[in-house]
């Protein structure tokens, strides 16, 4: 606590105790520095809630996070059953509130993936405001995929609106430049649009 700059946080646990998990997420919470919190495994359970302390969640392409509704070990009569079920009400709510703060879902909607047990890859964790993006590897200078990225649909109406703007030509071409008229790439053009 005597530090003042950025804190990075790798994190690869499967998670553990509610309440030390708490007390991480609350002196995160309390750091005035960035936190950058980089998921490299695993944030499951517990775990899961130090992340959202993040001012930035990153994780690795391959990475997890698992969010699931709080458990616990009971022995005794029904009295003794009805309070451990109210005891994990209150620490069920008690996660939300940092769902809730980190991903801007609703509190029934996180209710909902708690029940279910999720588990999210990093794309997922991003879509649903878990994380805030993908780590990238900073060695690389260009995305090498780029030239790879290809839609038929984008190429086909880009050149379909190109046709439109100019004007649909009245005469056709020679066979013997092309091997089909503009009107006959024109009318496949457009059918080709529909698929």
């Amino acid at each position: 606590m005597s530090g003042s700059g950025p804190v990075t946080i790798w994190i690869n646990s499967p998670g553990g105790d509610c309440v030390a998990a708490s007390q991480i997420y609350g002196m995160l919470m309390d750091y005035k520095g960035k936190i950058t919190v980089k998921i490299d495994g695993v944030a499951a359970s517990a775990a899961s809630v130090i992340a959202m302390a993040g001012t930035e969640v990153l994780m690795v392409p391959t990475a997890l996070m698992m969010i699931h509704n709080p458990m616990t070990l009971a022995i005794g009569d029904s009295e003794e059953m009805q309070k451990a079920i109210a005891m994990l009400s209150e620490v069920k709510e008690s996660i939300i509130n940092a769902y809730h703060l980190k991903t801007g879902q609703s509190r029934a909607k996180l209710s909902h993936l708690m029940d279910a047990e999720t588990w999210m890859n990093a794309n997922k964790a991003i879509e649903l405001g878990f994380a805030d993006d993908v780590l990238k590897d900073e060695k690389k200078v260009a995305d090498e995929f780029a030239a790879f990225s290809f839609s038929r649909r984008a190429v086909t109406n880009s050149l379909l609106n190109k046709l439109t703007r100019s004007g649909k030509p009245t005469e056709p071409e020679k066979p013997e430049a092309t091997g089909r008229s503009v009107d006959a790439l024109y009318e496949r053009l457009n059918i080709m649009k529909h698929y």
